[in-house]
């Protein structure tokens, strides 16, 4: 049963009175986000609002280890001299300048188009050129998705996030009233794009590309946001149960939220903590993965105490100037 004494005069966070200054954060958030998003979806042959790496374009990466580091100057110049030789468009990164064994010190990258196991003549190219501008390169791996294998994980990608928001709105719906599953659907969609315009942002002026880790990624800030908004959803449910007679629906929002807000923070200072031990020690393969759930944890976290509960409490104070429009 709810606690009458828990409604007070002042909180920690009030986000009822300062309402409009949490939306204004989302909205300019997200404003950024659609810009950027837009700006790639015009930009690129795809459409994509972000740069899609190899599982959903198709191509090669090939992966070479050299005894010497390479700066992006000499980067440059390897570009220049790989598209001579007419490889078209080709991807260089670092990823890694750390000392391993058998002589390598730096691993450098190379995305090209789709290059099949029987031809050759591409790759000796490629290692010709990597032998001019380093010291004894060495092709450590080879990876190749192919075109029609990249649009057919995209669609069952799309397929995955559709069904997953689709599960969610049915499950909120059963569970609460149909404007929490509107209100959930909205915060949800405010997390996804949040993390898909950051990564459009670092697509823009660093090319990063996402790959079918990132979908990843996205469903389990979808899993994570979604559990965030039922816990404060709950705790309302449960003051409104009780409450709802002797005080307005702002007050009990604020001090439901104010209930929850330790445990959200906590949870999601532990789960951060994790992530970035993974970010700045695991492997590089793994870091655009673990990047997308830091933005999603912390996109979930503000937007179930900001943003869902501002809405809701919008929704209510709407719906009782409507009833006492229509008894007066």
């Amino acid at each position: 049963m709810a606690n009458p004494n828990l409604i007070k005069s002042s909180y920690l966070v009030d986000v009822v009175k300062h309402r409009w200054h949490y939306l204004m954060i989302s909205i300019i958030a997200l404003l950024l986000c659609f810009i950027a998003m837009g700006y790639l979806m015009f930009t690129q042959p795809n459409h994509s609002p972000v740069k899609l790496g190899i599982d959903y374009t198709g191509g090669t990466i090939l992966q070479y280890g050299t005894e010497d580091s390479i700066t992006p100057d000499k980067i440059s110049a390897i570009r220049a001299e790989l598209e001579e030789n007419g490889i078209v468009n080709p991807v260089i990164q670092n990823i890694s300048s750390e000392t391993k064994d058998g002589g390598i010190n730096n691993i450098i990258s190379i995305k090209t188009g789709f290059i099949g196991e029987k031809n050759n003549n591409q790759i000796n190219k490629i290692t010709a050129v990597l032998a001019d501008n380093t010291t004894a390169p060495q092709l450590i791996s080879t990876t190749s998705v192919g075109p029609t294998l990249g649009k057919e994980l995209v669609k069952n990608s799309l397929i995955a996030v559709l069904l997953a928001f689709l599960g969610i709105v049915v499950y909120i719906s059963l569970r609460f009233q149909s404007d929490y599953a509107a209100i959930t659907l909205l915060t949800l969609f405010h997390d996804a794009i949040f993390v898909v315009g950051v990564f459009s942002v670092l697509g823009i002026f660093y090319g990063v590309q996402v790959d079918s880790l990132f979908i990843t990624a996205i469903l389990t800030v979808v899993g994570f946001s979604v559990h965030d908004t039922i816990v404060v959803f709950d705790r309302i449910r449960e003051n409104n149960r009780f409450l709802a007679k002797k005080y307005s629906s702002g007050e009990i929002i604020n001090a439901s939220v104010n209930q929850t807000l330790a445990r959200s923070l906590n949870t999601s200072l532990t789960t951060l903590l994790t992530l970035l031990a993974l970010y700045f020690f695991g492997g590089a393969t793994t870091k655009d993965f673990v990047l997308a759930m830091i933005l999603g944890i912390i996109a979930g976290t503000y937007s179930s105490i900001f943003f869902a509960s501002v809405l809701l409490a919008w929704d209510k104070e709407i719906k009782a100037k409507k009833a006492n429009a229509q008894t007066n």
